[in-house]
């Protein structure tokens, strides 16, 4: 077992409010920084995400300064760099599909009980500098992070709080819009704030708005993430939306006419397969 009783860490409150977990996930040689540069070496340039670490939490994406390294010696110079770093999609390498896998088969049961089958399994490594800052912004996937080395500060938002308008909902799914948000303090009231150590795991429901500061030490993260049916059909049904907003109408947001979401989604679905 990868987690501590997960079924009674998510009971309650999975999909649609943070929980903490803990993980025993923290001796393992797939997670060393050694290892990790060797797995930015394998990855594709296109998997490799990586800036300076001295961003503030509203930092505009077009704005976001590089650190003049390569992900290599980024990660070997992360105690003095002052960088952040993601290393996306993983599962793309043998090792760490099997490090995802492992930890997801874990909450399997867990989560499929109340949103059915995991689908599109991603696995994300983060890497930081003491004191680095992950701006304020949104996922898509339903995501447990698991901190492995050093601490974060990580500030989560109310999922539908009316943060996120539905425009900017539908134009995020359209591709056309950064997951960068705009931060707001008033929002901050509103804010659950975790102190994640070492060992510790959090999961974050789909579009909670999150920001996250690193301690006073670099730290390594490993978020497993997944898709569920709700999780796509809330895709679909704002992209469908998004088409209609574009042509001048003024559809309604999600759950105020639920028969009318459930059309759209299967027509926007149709009309994705024709296409």
């Amino acid at each position: 077992m990868i987690f501590d009783a997960p079924e009674k860490a998510l009971a309650g409150r999975y999909p649609g409010s943070p929980a903490r977990l803990r993980h025993r996930l923290l001796d393992d040689p797939r997670f060393t920084l050694e290892a990790l540069v060797g797995l930015a070496a394998r990855l594709p340039a296109a998997s490799i995400e990586y800036n300076a670490g001295d961003l503030s939490v509203g930092q505009d994406p077009a704005l976001t300064p590089s650190n003049g390294l390569s992900p290599e010696e980024t990660i070997r110079r992360i105690e003095t760099c002052r960088s952040w770093m993601v290393l996306k999609n993983v599962e793309q390498d043998p090792a760490y599909a099997a490090a995802l896998e492992e930890c997801l088969a874990d909450i399997a049961a867990a989560a499929e009980t109340k949103t059915g089958r995991m689908e599109r399994k991603l696995g994300f490594v983060f890497i930081s500098s003491a004191g680095s800052v992950t701006p304020f912004h949104m996922d898509p996937e339903h995501n447990i992070l698991m901190q492995l080395r050093g601490t974060k500060e990580f500030h989560v938002y109310p999922a539908n709080g009316g943060i996120v308008s539905d425009e900017d909902h539908e134009l995020y799914h359209a591709g056309a819009q950064h997951r960068n948000l705009r931060h707001k303090p008033e929002y901050d009231k509103r804010a659950a704030v975790h102190d994640m150590a070492p060992g510790d795991a959090l999961y974050v429901p789909v579009k909670a708005p999150h920001w996250v500061k690193v301690g006073a030490a670099p730290s390594v993260s490993f978020s497993i993430t997944w898709r569920s049916r709700a999780s796509l059909d809330e895709a679909s049904l704002r992209l469908a939306n998004g088409a209609l907003r574009a042509r001048g109408l003024k559809p309604p947001s999600p759950g105020v006419r639920p028969f009318r979401d459930r059309i759209a989604v299967l027509a926007h679905r149709a009309l994705s397969k024709l296409g």
